[in-house]
C-alpha cells in the first residue's frame, strides 16, 4: 500500500505510472526502483522521512524514472521455450513439442518445431485463442441486449483494446488473452454497450457496468498500469 498523502501514479512521458510507497523500518535512505514486469515505480522511505523530502526525491529522480519506465515499456518479450506467459488468468509455460501442432497439456504449452519459428507459432495459436474467446464472449453479451454483431474481429492495434463501428463489427486486441479474465471481460462490455449507446454518456457507462455487473474502472486501472507490458509480448527486437 502507498504511504499517506502521497497520489496513487506519476505522469511520466504522456502515461500514468502507478506508484507504491513504503515506509521501512530499517531503511537509511530513500531508494527507487522500478518493476520491470508491471512498469510500477516503487519508493522505500525511512520510517522518519518527511513527504515533502520524498516529494523533493521524486522530482530529483523524474528524468530517471522517465528513462527507466520508457526502457522497461520497451523491452521484449518473445515466445520462447522454457518462458511462462498469461494466458486467460493462468499461466502456462512453453515447452518443447512433437508433431505438426501446438497442443495444450494443462499447465504446458507444447510447441512443436525449430526454435526460431516458436515465437510466431505461439502469436498465431493465441491469437485463435483469443478469436475463439471473444467472440464467444461478445455474441452471448450482445444477445442478452438483443442486439445483432454483425462481425467479431481481432487485431493488434497498438492504441485501443477494442472498438464497435457503426456496421455493427467489434473489433479487439488479441492481447487480451493475456490479460486477466475480469479486464477482458471489462472490454468485451464496453463494446457490446456500444451497439445500444454509441457515445460514453452516463445511459452508455449505466449500460456497460449492467452487463459487466461490476464497475470498470478496476479493469481500466489496470490495463493503464499493465497494458504496455502486455504490447511487449512476442517482440524479438
Amino acid at each position: 500500500m502507498s504511504a499517506e498523502g502521497f497520489p496513487p501514479a506519476l505522469r511520466l512521458g504522456g502515461r500514468e505510472v502507478p506508484l507504491r510507497v513504503e515506509r521501512h523500518p530499517r531503511a537509511r535512505r530513500m531508494c527507487l526502483r522500478i518493476c520491470p514486469a508491471s512498469g510500477t515505480i516503487r519508493l522505500t522511505l525511512p520510517r522518519q522521512a518527511s513527504s515533502s523530502a520524498a516529494e523533493a526525491f521524486l522530482a530529483t529522480h523524474h528524468d530517471w524514472m522517465l528513462r527507466s519506465i520508457e526502457r522497461s515499456m520497451a523491452a521484449p518479450r518473445p515466445f520462447v521455450v522454457g518462458a511462462d506467459i498469461p494466458f486467460a488468468g493462468e499461466v502456462l509455460r512453453i515447452v518443447e513439442g512433437h508433431g505438426r501442432a501446438i497442443a495444450r497439456d494443462g499447465e504446458l504449452l507444447r510447441v512443436p518445431g525449430p526454435d526460431w519459428r516458436v515465437n510466431a507459432r505461439v502469436a498465431l495459436w493465441l491469437r485463435r485463442e483469443a478469436q475463439a474467446l471473444l467472440e464467444a464472449e461478445t455474441r452471448a453479451l450482445a444477445a442478452t441486449l438483443g442486439r445483432p454483431v454483425a462481425r467479431v474481429a481481432v487485431s493488434d492495434p497498438r492504441s485501443r483494446w477494442g472498438s464497435c463501428s457503426t456496421s455493427g463489427t467489434i473489433s479487439f486486441s488479441w492481447r487480451l488473452i493475456l490479460a486477466p479474465p475480469f479486464v477482458r471481460r471489462a472490454v468485451v462490455a464496453h463494446e457490446v454497450a456500444h451497439l445500444a449507446e454509441p457515445h460514453h454518456g452516463p445511459a452508455f457507462w449505466r449500460l456497460a457496468q449492467a452487463l459487466l455487473g461490476a464497475p470498470h474502472t478496476p479493469a481500466r486501472q489496470w490495463l493503464r498500469a499493465h497494458g504496455p507490458a502486455l504490447h511487449r509480448w512476442g517482440q524479438t527486437g
